[in-house]
């Protein structure tokens, strides 16, 4: 019988695909938008991971979510490094969420509130997507943006604490083999990655429809 990770990442795969290849993601990656595009994608990513974050310190005991909770993850810092840098020092002060964003975060910060296999699942869908396409993301910023490598701008992808990301990534989907669920409850958490794939792709459709390209 196939491991709940490997459950996990077939189940969610569909989804997870749709999500990548958005139109607003595909242009984003082919370098056919403007930075401005990128600075606001950004921006969208700081209301899901305050969401993420804030609620970390209070889930760090619980015997399902407090496994999962690994500082050396914490994207909040570097994601504020980035803004400043895309944004100017100002950035908090024009920080807005799209409706699509503002859906998702809440959902993160319900199930933060109020059932931690439902965090789990918001968890992974982020940070194990971070370690892998996310690079994939920095690379072309870098490329197309002139960023620094690994520096201000796409800080955000870049995990300082992570020496071996494919080792860290074997033993997060160890974590997730040994979760604290049931099979009625490890299905309810597979339906919530869908979920959030499905949150994240509303988010990247709303900025497709902020930044469309000209025909």
């Amino acid at each position: 019988m196939d491991s709940f990770s490997t459950l996990i990442r077939t189940a969610s795969h569909e989804q997870h695909t749709e999500a990548e290849t958005t139109t607003f993601m595909s242009d984003l990656l082919g370098g056919r938008l403007g930075v401005e595009a990128y600075a606001r994608y950004t921006e969208q990513l700081w209301f899901v991971y305050e969401a993420l974050e804030s609620a970390a310190p209070g889930l760090a005991g619980d015997p399902v979510a407090g496994p999962f909770v690994q500082p050396e993850l914490m994207r909040l810092t570097a994601l504020e490094r980035d803004l400043a840098h895309l944004r100017g020092e100002g950035w908090r002060s024009t920080l807005t969420a799209l409706p699509a964003t503002e859906a998702y975060a809440a959902r993160v910060a319900e199930c933060a509130r109020t059932w931690p296999g439902g965090y789990v699942a918001h968890h992974y869908t982020r940070y194990l997507g971070d370690l892998s396409g996310g690079q994939i993301i920095r690379d072309r910023a870098e490329r197309t943006w002139g960023f620094a490598r690994k520096g201000d701008g796409v800080r955000f992808y870049v995990f300082e604490d992570i020496a071996n990301p494919a080792a860290f990534k074997r033993g997060y989907r160890e974590l997730l083999d040994r979760v604290r669920a049931d099979d009625l409850e490890k299905q309810r958490i597979i339906a919530e990655c869908k979920r959030a794939f499905a949150l994240n792709t509303s988010v990247f459709r709303a900025l497709g429809e902020e930044f469309p390209l000209s025909a």
